[in-house]
Order: structure tokens, then sequence, then C-alpha cells
């Protein structure tokens, strides 16, 4: 069995976005009471959240804008940018410790202390730009490991995996001119779906050109569909790439039961592409894969759907 650790602190439900808002602290609790009841917790290893040293945060956001979101938190001013990102006093220091939680995940396994993990936190990160907060994120969690990989423990080809409903456009911003981190993203669009952007035309810039891939998918489109484009772009891609660490912005969004938007996968999909990645990782990653949690709404499901992702990154 594989040793993997499970990311997971109380403090991150103090991030208090208030009534009716979709990213509430109760998906955590989900995920928590669907693991606990699972039996997996005595065959985890703890991953203890501690907050972020700052200069990891400033590798991938402007330092006016870190100052700015304190200042703003702190004051007591409920919303961020967009109406979308609700926020009360403990957001800011909650985000600081959901990025620390992550690199201390990202630490352990370069430290060879486990194999992989799946980090539950919150705030989500994959919509963060480099100076603006976005759909429900402030701090870019995937990004932020990304350049600690590469800065800290010498990483040369970072893969970053996001399959949340939604584009992670914050992550592609930020590396779309880079070929050192290859961004694959399979999202849906067009829709209604937020934000919008990820267009299978857009594949990066400059000396980045070719290291973003964006699968879309059609609104109502399922597990045939989402499996074909896996084996079709991003298989292919990490080939030729060969990432040395994956990382994964896990949304369980997607899910057909989640009214957050329009794709149509089952339970059993998200199995699949968690097995793929790990066949990935196993093949060109010597097995080192960090999961990070972004979105996925139906709380009904999200134990069940946690459960079933650490039971895949357990085996052997």
């Amino acid at each position: 069995m594989k040793r993997t650790g499970f990311l997971h602190d109380i403090r991150y439900l103090l991030h208090d976005t208030g009534p009716y808002h979709p990213e509430m602290a109760e998906r955590l609790q989900a995920i928590q009471k669907g693991v606990e009841a699972a039996g997996l917790l005595p065959q985890l290893t703890e991953i203890k959240a501690v907050p972020a040293d700052m200069a990891w945060i400033e590798a991938v956001h402007a330092t006016v804008y870190i100052r700015r979101f304190e200042e703003v938190c702190r004051s007591g001013v409920r919303q961020f940018d967009y109406s979308d990102n609700q926020m009360c006093t403990e957001t800011y220091d909650t985000a600081i410790l959901a990025v620390g939680g992550v690199l201390e995940a990202v630490r352990m396994v370069m430290a060879g202390e486990i194999d992989n993990a799946f980090c539950a936190v919150r705030p989500p990160g994959h919509h963060a730009e480099v100076a603006e907060a976005m759909g429900f994120c402030y701090f870019n969690n995937v990004a932020i490991a990304a350049r600690y990989l590469q800065k800290e423990w010498g990483i040369e080809r970072v893969g970053i995996v996001d399959f949340d409903v939604h584009h992670g456009n914050g992550t592609e911003h930020i590396f779309e001119e880079d070929p050192t981190v290859f961004y694959y993203s399979i999202h849906e669009h067009p829709s209604f779906a937020f934000p919008g952007t990820g267009r299978d035309f857009d594949t990066g810039k400059g000396a980045g050109k070719g290291f973003t891939k964006n699968s879309p998918m059609l609104p109502g489109q399922g597990d045939e569909e989402f499996k074909a484009l896996i084996q079709q772009d991003l298989l292919p891609a990490f080939e030729g790439f060969r990432p040395e660490v994956i990382l994964v912005s896990v949304g369980f969004d997607a899910l057909d039961a989640d009214e957050m938007a329009d794709m149509r996968l089952s339970r059993a999909c998200f199995t699949w592409i968690a097995e793929q990645l790990k066949v990935l990782a196993d093949q060109y990653a010597e097995g080192r894969l960090i999961s990070v949690l972004e979105g996925g709404y139906s709380i009904d499901h999200l134990g069940e759907l946690a459960e079933d992702h650490l039971k895949v990154l357990m085996r052997d």
C-alpha cells in the first residue's frame, strides 16, 4: 500500500463565506466525515497545516495584491474584488494556512516521507490571478506549489492537471509563457460556467507556446466524452513533456449531481481519472502526485468522492 498523506485542518472552516454561498465550510466537513466513515484515517499519514512562508506566495502573487487582500480582510469588508468572493476577518489567515498545508504536503512527498497526497483545503485557488481574486479563490495554491517545487527542490518540469468543471484561468495565465510548467485543463465550455476561458486554441504564449492544453467539453457531455479527451489530449502531452512531479487541481463539480455546472460525470469516472493520473505519476514522476481540492459542491456526494480518490492514491 502506498504511503498517502491526507491534509485536513479544522482551521480551514474559519473562512466564513456567509449564508447560501456554495463554497461553504460544510464541504470540508462532508469530506472529513466520508473519509472517517470509510475507515481510511488509520491508513493515512496526517499532514499538519502550517502557515506558508510569505516568500512562496510572493513567488506567484504581486506584493501589492497580497497587502491589499490583508488590509481589506482585516477591515471586516465581506467581499473582495468580486461579489462571489465572500469572506470574513479570518479569510486571509486561512488562505495562508491553505497554501502552507499544500507546501507541507509537497515537502513530505519530496522528502520521501509519503508517496502522494490529497489536500482538502479551502479557500480553493485555481481562479486566483497574480493580482486579482476570482471565483472564490484568493491565493493560487497549486501555482505556488509548482514554484516551490522548482525553487526549493530543483524540479525542472512540473505537470498540472485540472479537472475542475471550471477552467483554471489563474493557473493558465500564471504559466502561459513558461515552458517548465505544463498546464492541462478539462472543463465545461461554452456555457454559463464561470469563467468562460480555456478554449482549445489557447496553447500558451511566447516561450510557453505548446505547454498549455485545454480540453473543453460541451454542456451535457459525460463519461464517454471525458475519457476520450483525456486519452486524446492529456496522455500524449505528458508523454512528450515527462513531468517530474504532477500536481492536480481536483474539482468534484463535474459530477452529474452537482448543480454548479452542466457536465455529467459519474462517480466511477472520478475514480477512473484518479487511476489515469496515478499511472502517469508512476510512469514519469516516481509516483509523486499531490492532489489539491478546488471545487465540488454536492454536499451529499463529496465524502464518497474523496474516499474514492484516496483509495486510488493508496493502492500499490
